[in-house]
Parts: structure tokens; C-alpha cells; sequence
């Protein structure tokens, strides 16, 4: 069994936020079962052959390529359980959770490695376009992750962000399937594979003490909070005890809290104990990744593996100082017009600090979200050809998650319709958040940014599936950045306060690109990161506490949105220079976004094809 692509003049694939967590690979026949799964839940059947295929099929090439490509989604669902539960594949096993063990890990690196190798054997040059794409990108995020191995996540990711098991696994008990009998059996089974897992995470853990890797200890402290979040009195108010409240099964509603009971509690409680009285105890007090086991080597490995680009710290920090230069110029210049001042320490503490900028209720937060949100759409028409159907709907972080939660963040609409995109807003202490960055956010969340790229992705429903499961960081976020500034083109922003917030969610990015390589190898402490930050943006002091203690946790891909940006800025000013009156910014959108998860230098190829292309002589025209 193999999936087919099918043919579009505009191949466009799909990115998805998911996260790859490792869970048993099994033996080939299993690998082989998930893959017919896979294939029946997506429903590949025939279809057109690739441009350049003969009637028996494509060239050699191409056939190596496509499979090697199922190959790899294939085993990554099976990999990679939950991941396949985020992405609403029918078919998928929803009862097991991700297995970290060392087994397991060496697994899948076997089985990379032996991908890898049969897409090196290609002769790029031989392929079809659309086949070379999906080429790429497959190769760029094999060689990607198996780069970033030095950093052995596995054994240091007491993280109190996104990237935590916390956070992962209850964003997927929010999502559990409970339909049918037999989905409500695999919730009670995963919930109490929870045990097992969290045995497996403790074990991971004092093996990295043990090999000089370790999380910092102000990571291990925020963590052991959200421990002490997550255990709450009765057993079905339990963020792990969703399924049961959506499940309309009194008989499954009981079983599951027995599990939390019996299994799941105790779990947590056990996790909790081994981080405050063993792990605490040998966490580092240094915050940089470079104390780690060739931590320096993991940085520059990260930062590849996040942005697709190779650059130093040095370059990164000194890029982020010059970005923060030119936003700070924007910035009085707002000042002076609508403000009464050019100081931008008065400015931005007047956004946060004024209470005609900030909130006075979480309500009020997601309302004005929302209204950004409606405005911004019925302006897509004139800047994209291609437009989503897909809705988006705003929700607030769970309460356990809040306090240590990013600003926002966008989770897409499950493959099989049953689940909206969603675009978690944080509403904590809302009277400390001001409107300065807002809309801002929700026009990289949304629209035009996240929403509109992944959705437009899904729904051509063309391309190797690989390109709609997976992505590239410095290309995703990087539209989310370009996005902002785009919507101030399209004129979507209610007034200066938005638009400063524009330019504080600018100087964010920037600042990460000074404090991630600062902190992670040029020597900075923490304090040094949050001082920055709250100098130079308007960002809520709880929001940029989380910030940098996401940054800690998770090396290398906060420098991923202001790289991404750069570039694709730079390939669009190259496009208007080049081609004049000729240069359609819906044109330009398109071709950006057709192909779905590409890489940054795959991207650069594409635009630079496409403004030669543009500029050649029509036929009839002369030259």
C-alpha cells in the first residue's frame, strides 16, 4: 500500500502544531498495519500520476521518493500515538500514550537512519517539481532531527510549557475520542497508561542526572506547581477526567474516575514527590543549555532544527539587536503622534500600566480577540486567492495552565471534521494585560497568519500527506510574524494602541533572538532576559516570566519567528523589486503558501523560480 498524490496546478499541504512524542515502534508487521490503517482512514485510492509518470506509474524516482515518504508517516503515527489523536485520523490507535524509553528511541533512530539513507540515494534532479518538494522537505526534517539527538531531550524535559507532558497530554484528553463504545474503552486504556508513562519519564530523568543532562531549576519548580494543580479534589474535575464529561456514559464516567483514582493521581502525586525531593536536589542552577552533555553542539543543532537555518548564536544575537533598533525607531514615532512622548520606557509602561489599555475582565480579553478576528476576515479576498472554509474558534488556557501558558497558541481543526481549529488566548490576570499586542496576536493566530495558512493547506487536500503532518517552525512562524505586519497593510488594526502593539509583539521576537542566544550561550542569567524584555516591550510581567522560562525549556526555537519573518520579508521585497507593475501581492501570497510545509531555503528557491518565471517574455511579447 502507498498513498498517491494527487495532481493540482496549486499542491498545497498542511502544518500542524502537533508535537511528535515517542511511544513503542513495534515490529514491521505492526508498522505495516498502521500504514494500511493510515491509508484507509484517508482514503487514498487512485489518482492521477505525478507530472512525467508513465501509464504504469511515475519513473523510479519518484516511486523511491513517494514511498519512502509513506514509509515515514506510516511509522511516525504508529510512533507517535497521540500525534495521530491531535490530527483526528480515523483509524488511529487512541488507547496508548508515548514511550520514551531508550528501546523504543533506538527504534525509531533506526528507522530514520535507514529513511534517510534511501532518500539519499535520489537523484533530486530527476523529479518532478512537486515531487522535489516533498523530497525536501522529507529530507530536511530527517537530517533535522536526527542533528538534534545530541540534545537529548528525553532526559531533561521537565518543561512547564507547551513542550511538557502536562500540557500535551491534557490538550489530548480535551480532544479524546468518546463516540462509540469501543473509543470510550481506549480513553479508560490511555488514561491508565498514564502510570507506566510517568514511571518511564522519572526513570528517563535520573538516567539524564546521571549523564549531565538536566533542567534548570527554576523550570523544575514551575513544573512541581502544575503538579499540584492538576491534582484537584473530586476525581471527574480532573483535567485527565474529560472524556468522562463529554462521554454522556454514566457506566464510562465511573470507570474513568477509577482510574484517576486508582492510576492517575497517584501517577501524578509520584512524578510530583520524584521532582521536589530527588530531582531538585541535582537540577543545575545554570539556565544554559550549554551546561548540558555538549550542550553548546545542541544549541546550534536546535536552532537548524527549528528554523531550517544555519546560523550562529553570535549572528542571532547581534540580528535580534538590530531588529530591536529599527522597532524602537517605529515606536517613538507612534509615540510622538498619539502619546505626547518619543521615551519609549514611558510609552510601553503607559500601555501596560494605564487602565484605559488594559483589561477588566478575562471576557473582555477574548471579545477583543474576536472583534480583530471579524474585522481581518472580510479583508482576505483582495490578499489571498486562496482562502480557507475552515472556522476558528477563540478559548481560554485551562486554569492549571495559565500562569506558566505563552501568550497564545493555535491548535488545527482535526482531519475528520469532528473538531474546530482552535486558538488558545490567555486570560490570566487580566487587569496586568494590556490591548497593546492583542490584536496583533490574533492576526498571527488566525488571520491571515496560522489559520489561514494551515487551513487553505488542508483543504486542497494535495500533496504527500507528509507535507500536511509536519512543518518547519521558521516557515510557520515565520508567516505568523509576517502576518502581523500584513494585517497593518490590509488596514485591520483599530488604532495607535493596536499598532504599538504591533511593534511590542515585533520587539518580542526580536528579544528572543538577544535572550535565547543569550541565555542558552552568551552568558546572560535570567534576570537579564526578563529585564530586556520588560524594557522593551508591553508585554504583562507574568507573560514575560513565562516567556523566558519557556525559552529555557525549549532551546533554539523561539529565534525560529523573527528568522522566518526576515526571510520571507526579503523574498517579497525581491519580487517587487524584480518584476515592478507586474507584482501581484495575491499572487505572491499564493505562491507562497500553496505548497504547504516547506522549508526556509525551499521556500527561497520556489520565489526566486517563480520572479524569473514571471519576468520572461510571454509568448507574443517581445522582449
Amino acid at each position: 500500500m502507498r498513498f498517491s498524490r494527487k495532481v493540482s496546478a496549486k499542491p498545497v499541504a498542511k502544518y500542524s502544531w502537533t508535537l511528535g512524542t515517542q511511544s513503542d515502534i513495534g515490529s514491521l508487521p505492526l508498522v505495516a498495519m498502521a500504514c494500511l490503517l493510515f491509508l484507509l482512514a484517508l482514503g487514498c485510492g487512485e489518482t492521477a500520476p505525478s507530472p512525467g509518470a508513465s501509464a504504469e506509474g511515475p519513473p523510479a524516482a519518484e516511486n523511491t521518493v513517494i514511498e519512502t515518504a509513506d514509509r515515514y508517516v506510516a511509522a511516525y503515527f504508529d510512533q507517535f500515538p497521540t500525534s495521530a489523536t491531535a490530527e483526528g485520523i480515523e483509524g488511529a490507535d487512541h488507547g496508548r500514550l508515548p514511550d520514551l524509553s531508550p528501546a523504543a528511541l533506538e527504534r525509531w533512530h533506526q528507522i530514520e537512519d535507514s529513511l534517510l539513507a534511501t532518500l539519499r540515494s535520489v537523484d533530486f534532479e530527476t523529479l518532478d517539481p512537486a515531487t522535489r518538494t516533498t523530497a525536501g522537505f522529507l529530507l530536511e526534517q530527517l537530517e533535522g532531527s536526527i542533528d538534534a539527538r545530541v540534545c537529548r531531550m528525553e532526559l531533561w524535559n521537565v518543561s512547564p510549557t507547551w513542550t511538557g507532558w502536562q500540557s500535551e497530554l491534557g490538550y489530548i484528553a480535551g480532544i479524546q475520542p468518546v463516540g462509540t463504545p469501543a473509543e470510550r474503552d481506549q480513553a479508560e486504556q490511555r488514561a491508565r497508561a498514564l502510570g507506566p508513562y510517568l514511571e518511564r519519564e522519572i526513570a528517563n530523568l535520573r538516567l539524564g542526572l546521571d549523564l549531565g543532562y538536566s533542567a534548570p531549576k527554576n523550570n523544575v519548580v514551575k513544573v512541581i506547581d502544575q503538579m499540584d494543580g492538576l491534582r484537584v479534589g473530586e476525581a471527574l474535575d480532573s483535567a485527565f477526567a474529560d472524556p468522562a464529561r463529554r462521554g454522556d456514559d454514566e457506566a464510562f464516567a465511573q470507570r474513568m474516575a477509577l482510574a484517576i483514582e486508582e492510576v492517575v493521581d497517584p501517577a501524578i502525586a509520584e512524578y510530583r514527590r520524584f521532582l521536589a525531593e530527588e530531582y531538585l536536589l541535582r537540577a543545575r542552577d545554570a539556565i544554559a543549555v550549554r551546561e548540558n552533555t555538549d550542550g553548546a553542539e545542541c544549541y546550534r543543532a536546535a536552532v537548524r532544527l527549528h528554523t531550517s537555518l544555519q546560523r550562529s548564536a553570535e549572528e542571532i544575537h547581534q540580528t535580534g539587536l538590530e531588529q530591536m533598533d529599527r522597532i524602537t525607531a517605529e515606536m517613538r514615532e507612534i509615540g510622538e503622534r498619539s502619546f505626547g512622548t518619543s521615551d519609549t520606557t514611558i510609552l510601553l509602561a503607559t500601555a501596560l500600566q494605564d487602565p484605559r489599555y488594559t483589561f477588566s475582565s478575562r471576557e473582555e480579553v477574548v471579545n477583543y480577540a474576536q472583534a480583530a478576528i471579524d474585522r481581518v476576515r472580510g479583508l482576505l479576498p483582495e490578499w489571498f486567492g486562496l482562502l480557507p472554509k475552515a472556522e476558528v474558534v477563540i478559548v481560554p488556557y485551562p486554569a492549571f495552565r495559565e500562569a506558566s501558558a505563552p501568550g497564545a497558541e493555535y491548535m488545527s481543526a482535526s482531519d475528520d471534521g469532528s473538531r474546530p481549529a482552535t486558538y488558545y488566548i490567555n486570560t490570566y490576570r487580566p487587569e496586568e494585560q494590556s490591548k497593546a499586542g492583542v490584536e496583533a496576536t490574533a492576526f498571527h493566530e488566525a488571520y491571515p497568519g496560522h489559520h489561514l495558512q494551515i487551513s487553505i493547506a488542508k483543504e486542497q487536500a494535495s500533496g504527500h500527506p507528509v507535507q500536511r503532518y509536519f512543518g518547519s517552525s521558521g516557515f510557520a512562524e515565520g508567516w505568523g510574524l509576517y502576518s502581523e505586519r500584513l494585517a497593518a497593510e490590509m488596514g485591520a488594526y483599530g488604532d495607535d494602541i493596536d499598532r504599538l502593539g504591533l511593534l511590542s509583539n515585533e520587539a518580542l521576537r526580536a528579544g528572543r533572538l538577544v535572550v535565547d542566544s543569550g541565555m542558552h550561550m552568551l552568558g546572560w542569567t535570567r534576570q537579564q532576559a526578563v529585564d530586556y524584555l520588560k524594557e522593551h516591550t508591553a508585554e504583562s510581567p507574568s507573560s514575560i516570566e513565562a516567556e523566558v522560562d519557556r525559552y529555557l525549556a525549549v532551546p533554539g526555537q523561539a529565534t525560529a519567528y523573527m528568522l522566518g519573518n526576515l526571510e520571507i520579508r526579503r523574498l517579497r521585497e525581491a519580487a517587487e523589486s524584480a518584476l515592478g507593475d507586474d507584482f501581484e501581492i495575491r499572487d505572491f501570497h499564493d505562491r507562497v503558501l500553496e505548497d504547504g510545509a516547506v522549508t526556509l531555503s525551499m521556500l527561497g528557491t520556489k520565489i526566486d523560480r517563480w520572479i524569473t518565471e514571471m519576468s520572461e517574455p510571454q509568448e507574443g511579447e517581445h522582449p
